[in-house]
């Protein structure tokens, strides 16, 4: 029986729900995976952006509950510290934290008007202004890390932290047909290849199309 659950929503939609599944799945503890259904009105809103849920994802380890997503993050890399979700570097390492830390309490504007629905494909004539400015700053923080760390992951050979946090990104990307540079690209399709990427799309694919508020053409 698995020592660890992990609590999450739905895999087309619920972006922490997959940041914090890829964290749990580089980490490589054996999970269990519960789901939350998405008809009630708390777990709707926290897909659709509305309140500030904690519902998902939610980590259970040994009698230990962890809901946060960079404190699941930090608690799996304390407990799997060999699996490297955080860089070893201490600097390397403050520089991941920091731009998970971005990441999770930032961006409002891409979240809102790209909202992650995997199974879509959406070709925008315009990105909202906001939003552009979002994507712009996201792909500073891709280049400087691809610039510095080599590649092909963002801090270097193997994926981290940082990776399961932008992974939604590079699904909206997709979503909704950003254009991007051949190094932003690249680097999509490195995580898109993942295998637990490529598990976690085909579950989305599965699933019905039950929240008609995110299958708005914008």
């Amino acid at each position: 029986m698995a020592k660890t659950t992990l609590t999450i929503s739905s895999k087309n939609y619920s972006s922490w729900s997959l940041r914090g599944w890829l964290m749990a799945k580089m980490s490589g503890l054996d999970f269990e995976e519960v789901k939350v259904s998405t008809d009630t009105a708390d777990n709707r809103a926290e897909l659709l952006l509305l309140s500030p849920s904690i519902l998902v994802p939610s980590l259970h380890h040994n009698k230990i509950k962890v809901w946060d997503t960079l404190a699941i993050g930090e608690y799996l890399n304390e407990i799997a510290p060999k699996q490297n979700l955080l860089p070893t570097n201490p600097v390397h390492r403050a520089h991941c934290r920091a731009i998970c830390g971005e990441m999770h309490s930032g961006f409002t504007a891409l979240r809102s008007s790209l909202p992650m629905n995997i199974k879509a494909r959406i070709q925008l004539t315009q990105v909202w202004s906001k939003a552009q400015l979002d994507i712009d700053r996201i792909l500073e923080i891709w280049a400087d890390c691809l610039k510095t760390y080599k590649g092909p992951y963002l801090f270097g050979k193997t994926p981290c932290m940082a990776d399961a946090m932008y992974a939604p990104v590079v699904t909206r990307f997709a979503t909704y047909g950003i254009a991007l540079a051949p190094l932003f690209e690249q680097y999509s399709k490195q995580i898109l290849s993942m295998p637990f990427m490529k598990e976690w799309t085909a579950d989305a694919l599965k699933e019905p199309d039950d929240i008609e508020e995110l299958e708005v053409e914008f």
